[in-house]
C-alpha cells in the first residue's frame, strides 16, 4: 500500500450549496405536510364544519407574515392568506421590490369560529412548530393579538415583543420581528389602511439591506 495515510483516507465530498439548499427544501417540505396532515385532523377543539386553515407560502421562506385568525374564503379553500388579504399583501410586497418566493403567510388560529381562547391555547404549538421548520429571518406580527400569542408562548432564546408598530425589534439571535395592525381590518378602512402601510413598508428597508444571497 502506498501513499501517506491522509491521501489514503477518502472522505465524502462536502455538498456544494445548491444541493444542500435542495436537501433542506426537501426536508422543510416533508416536516410542513406531516404539520399540516396533524393540523387537519387536530381534534383538541370544538371546530365548525370546515377543514382547518393551513400556512401558504415557501417552505424556507424569509419572511413569514402571521396573522390571528382566518377569514371566510381562507376557511372555505383550507388555505392561509387565501382571498382579499393575500392579493392585497402582495400587491404591497410587489410595490416594495421583494420577491414574493421569499414568502410564507401562516395564521395563529388555525380554525374558522373557534374563540380566541381555545384556538389560542391548542393553535400556538402548531405556529411555533411552523416557526421551527422555516427558521425564517423575519416575521412580520399582524395584530395585537398576535403579538399577545407570542409573547405568551415564547420559547428559549425568543424575545418578548413590544407594541411599536413600524420598528424592527429582535425577536431571536437569527429573526427580526416587525409589528404592524391587523392587516385584516385594515383593509376595511382608509385611516387605517394609511398606518399598516406605513408600518409594513420597512420589510422593504429591511429587505434591500440584506446580503444578496
Amino acid at each position: 500500500m502506498t501513499g501517506r495515510p491522509d491521501e489514503q483516507r477518502k472522505q465524502a465530498p462536502t455538498p456544494a450549496p445548491a444541493d444542500l439548499r435542495s436537501r433542506l427544501e426537501e426536508q422543510a417540505i416533508a416536516e410542513s405536510n406531516e404539520l399540516n396532515r396533524r393540523v387537519v385532523h387536530c381534534r383538541s377543539c370544538r371546530r365548525s364544519e370546515y377543514l382547518p386553515t393551513v400556512g401558504s407560502g415557501h417552505p424556507l421562506a424569509d419572511i413569514v407574515m402571521i396573522k390571528y385568525r382566518p377569514r371566510y374564503l381562507e376557511v372555505s379553500e383550507g388555505v392561509s392568506f387565501f382571498g382579499r388579504t393575500g392579493s392585497a399583501v402582495l400587491k404591497s410586497v410587489e410595490r416594495l421590490g421583494i420577491d414574493p418566493l421569499l414568502l410564507y403567510g401562516t395564521n395563529v388560529i388555525k380554525c374558522g369560529g373557534l374563540e380566541g381562547v381555545d384556538g389560542e391555547r391548542e393553535c400556538a404549538t402548531f405556529l411555533l412548530e411552523e416557526l421551527h421548520i422555516l427558521q425564517p429571518k423575519m416575521i412580520v406580527v399582524m395584530g395585537r393579538q398576535v403579538l399577545d400569542v407570542l409573547n405568551a408562548h415564547r420559547v428559549t432564546g425568543t424575545r418578548e415583543l413590544s407594541w411599536e408598530p413600524g420598528k424592527l425589534q429582535e425577536y431571536s439571535p437569527f429573526c427580526q420581528a416587525l409589528v404592524t395592525p391587523d392587516v385584516d381590518t385594515s383593509l376595511d378602512d382608509a385611516d387605517a389602511k394609511a398606518e399598516f402601510w406605513k408600518a409594513f413598508r420597512v420589510l422593504g428597508d429591511w429587505y434591500r439591506d440584506q446580503p444578496p444571497y
